[in-house]
């Protein structure tokens, strides 16, 4: 979405309000930082290792 579609959805005082709140949150703590990096470099691992606790063992035949 372009900044100025973005502009036209939202309008120039919900932007602002948007930047104020994200401007007054506080830095992440560098366990939260590595913790995104892990997922961003590889979404999918996060994602199948939680697949297969949560998934029941195959049945024995």
């Amino acid at each position: 979405m372009t900044p100025e579609r973005r502009r036209e959805l939202l309008g120039d005082e919900a932007i602002a309000y948007i930047n104020e709140v994200v401007d007054a949150a506080p830095e992440p703590t560098p366990d939260v930082v590595e913790r995104l990096r892990q997922i961003f470099s590889n979404p999918q691992g996060a994602a199948q290792q939680q697949l297969a606790v949560d998934r029941p063992a195959p049945r024995a035949a």
